[in-house]
Parts: structure tokens; sequence; C-alpha cells
């Protein structure tokens, strides 16, 4: 690629990280928020639910309005719907935190501000993916949008880690409190230096036409599968309904791992102050520590494991389902940060294994010319999982600390059973698609 290029991919790389690492920073503190401002947990899930909500609804929208209105000006809408919310999230946080607001009043600005997170911050994902696309050949095309969405999945263990971090004290010597929301005004900061550095370097559109893919909801837990790329790339020529008799299988274990994984790790920030008897503020670093082993964990099973131990798709879903409940049952009983680590590891580890299996299972059921439209449903599944996962886990959370992690291991240990079920009906061929064995099992990112 010439220097042009190259810094116009960097540019678009950070927009991508920033997108995810700024949302997921969010999420890692609010358990510790909601605590601090005598919110009900419930209402702290339901947060991102709604934004989860407008992600799922409107990126598919602004994927195809780039073709009219240009993908330099969603990649532009995008950035300033990120940038506002994450300012008006801090601000009225801020508020809350020094009494100028009430809980109430607090969360439901908050919820106007994620709104506008969701509604417009997903424009800027196909835009990035169609910009890179337009300006590498067919033959880089997916090595490019690959590393391109890499930053999407770093983006959500990044978040997490640098949030406890970005805690501000007292303005001035006796002045309002930043406290909990400097994460969020950190966030929006980053979002308009990258408003300003578009606008001024990055070209207006090429003639030439390529299409991105809808992303899904960057959310702690939900590193990417290669879906989006798949989906950015792949032939649409056969339409592929989401429960097509041929992909059903799949679409179920991608619907029972996304929510077991969404339900145990909306939860895990409020498992931590509890059983660790933490006070909100002192939980952020505990909290953040969990959340990057389990990342750590899955990235080490898609970017090494399952590249060495080369399994086909099913044994893939079935070892994850397995190791999944294990660390839920494990997460459950956890009574120390160690426990809570080694347990929310497990379940990583396992979702690792599934998610990948779930993508590529779907993508051998079908031929070359539908790939890009099951890709598409692949991406829809994983983006719903975090839609009312997050909310039933935490809902669950205040009956029982246990209940969501103890559900969570009885559906997945339930998916065994349908996996042994549904591999009867599955061709002697699974696992060897059009690029040899568990083709497409290997992509780690979306």
């Amino acid at each position: 690629m010439s220097r042009t290029i190259d810094r116009d991919f960097a540019l678009l790389f950070g927009v991508m990280l920033m997108i995810a690492a700024g949302n997921t920073a969010l999420q890692s503190i609010l358990p510790a928020l909601g605590r601090s401002l005598h919110a009900a947990d419930s209402a702290v899930a339901a947060v991102f639910s709604v934004s989860a909500l407008l992600w799922m609804l409107t990126a598919p929208f602004w994927a195809n309005r780039s073709e009219r209105a240009g993908r330099r000006a969603m990649v532009l809408l995008g950035i300033l719907g990120f940038t506002a919310s994450l300012g008006l999230c801090g601000l009225c946080l801020a508020l809350g935190i020094n009494g100028v607001l009430s809980p109430f009043a607090t969360f439901a600005a908050f919820v106007v501000g994620r709104m506008l997170y969701g509604g417009f911050g997903s424009a800027a994902p196909p835009a990035v993916q169609a910009i890179v696309a337009s300006r590498t050949s067919r033959e880089d095309r997916t090595k490019a949008l690959t590393l391109l969405a890499s930053a999407f999945g770093l983006g959500t263990i990044l978040g997490p880690a640098v949030a406890p971090y970005l805690v501000m004290g007292h303005l001035w010597p006796g002045g309002p409190l930043i406290g909990l929301s400097g994460p969020a005004f950190a966030a929006s900061a980053v979002g308009l230096v990258l408003l300003v550095a578009v606008l001024r370097l990055l070209p207006a559109d090429s003639g030439a036409v390529e299409h991105g893919a809808a992303a899904s909801y960057p959310s702690i837990g939900g590193q990417g599968t290669g879906a989006t790329v798949a989906a950015a790339v792949g032939e649409h020529v056969e339409h592929v309904r989401t429960f097509d008799p041929q992909v059903r299988p799949w679409m179920v274990a991608g619907l029972v791992t996304g929510h077991a994984q969404a339900m145990t790790g909306q939860a895990i920030g409020f498992l931590v102050i509890d059983r660790l008897r933490l006070a909100p503020a002192a939980a952020l670093e505990p909290t953040g520590l969990v959340l990057m082993i389990g990342a750590g964990a899955s990235l080490l099973v898609q970017w090494g494991l399952i590249p060495l131990l080369e399994l086909k798709p099913r044994a893939l879903i079935l070892a994850g389902a397995a190791l999944g409940a294990l660390g839920c049952v494990a997460t459950a009983m956890a009574g120390s940060l160690y426990g809570i680590a080694l347990g929310y590891a497990t379940i990583a580890l396992g979702m690792g294994f599934a998610r990948p299996g779930f993508t590529a299972g779907a993508s051998l059921a079908v031929g070359p010319h539908a790939q890009g439209s099951v890709a598409g449903r692949v991406t829809s599944i994983n983006g719903a999982a975090f839609v009312l996962g997050p909310s039933i886990g935490v809902a669950m959370y205040e009956v029982w600390g246990a209940l969501p992690y103890l559900v969570a291991a009885g559906a997945l240990v339930a998916l065994l059973g349908y996996g042994w079920v549904a591999a009867r009906h599955l061709p002697a061929s699974e696992g060897k698609g059009r690029n040899g064995p568990a083709a497409g099992a290997h992509a780690t990112i979306e």
C-alpha cells in the first residue's frame, strides 16, 4: 500500500478501535456507577440493552445508506454519534455523582446518551470497511478487512483494561468530583480528536463502489468470529433464512452460547462487588482484571488453540459448551477474586471455541454463492445475544447471585445434548469447506 493509503488505514483502524473501546470501558464501570448512585442493577443492564437494540436495528440501514450519502460522511456520522454519546453520558453521570441529578434523572439522561451511540455509532464500521475495500485489490481485501476488524475485537479488551485508570478526582480542591464519569469524558475527548483528524485527513470518496457489512454491537465478551468480514466479501447470490434447515443447528448454537456469554459477562461486575464485599470504586481494578483474563483466554483459544488443534465446527461447539458450563458452575461457587477470575476465564475459553465453531459450521453448511448471506445471519445472531442477554442475566442476578451462571450452565449442557442429536443430520463432509478442513474455523475476529 502507498504511504497515503497506510495513513488512511491507520486512521480508520483508530476509529474502529475507539468505537469499541469507549463502549466497553463504560460498560465495565457501569455496575460500580449504578451501585454508587443507588440505582437498580436491572436499570444498569437495561441501558446497554437499549443501546444494543438500536445498534442492531440501525446498522444495516447505515450500511446501505453509505452508498448514497457517501462513506466518508457515514464515518463522520458514526464518530459524531460516539463522541456526543460519551460526552453526554459523562456529563449526566458527573451531575449524578455530585448530587445535582437524582439517580432516576441521571439514568434517564444516560439512556438518551446510550441511544445516540446505538443509533449513530453503528454508521461507522460498515463505511470504514467499504473505504478499505475500495482501496485494496481483491487479493489483499480479505487480509486488510480482517486486520481492520481486529481493531474492533481489541477494543473490547482495551476498554475494560484502561477504564480503572481514567477515574478522576476533583477538578480542583473542593470542586466537582469527576470520579467514575472519567472514562466517558476521556473517550469523548479521543472521539473529538478522531473527528477532527477524519475531517482533515481522510480524502473524499473515490469512484470505486464497494460494500461494507453491519458489525455486531461491541460488548464485553463479544470478541468477533470473522462473520462481518465474510459478509463483506462473500457472495449474496443465494438468500439463506436465519433458521433455514441447513443452518438451523448452527444458529441455535450461536443463540445459546451468545446469550450465555452475555448473561454471565454483564453480571460479573456485580458479582465482584458483592462476593468480595467491595465499595463500588474499589471494585474497578479487580473487575478489570477478571475481564482482561477472560479476554486473554478467549484470544488464546481463537488465535492459538483452534489453528493448532484443527477441530471441526461441531467439535468446537461441543468442547466450548462443556468448558463454558464448567466455568459457569465454578463462577457461581467462587468466593474469592482468584476463584471468580478462574471461573470466568473458563467460560471465556469455552466461548472462544464455540463462537468460531458456530460461524464456521454455518459457513460450511451452504454453498459458495450463499456465503455473504449466511455470514450476515451469523452477525445478526451475534448482535441479538447482547440485546436481551445482559438484562436477563442481571435480572436473574437480582434474584440470586449464582442464578445467571447456573441457568447459563444448564443451557450449555442442554446444547451438548442438542448437538449430539443434531449431528445425525449433518453431512459427512462437515469441516471440509472450499479451503480445506474447517474452513472459516480459524477466523478469530469480526
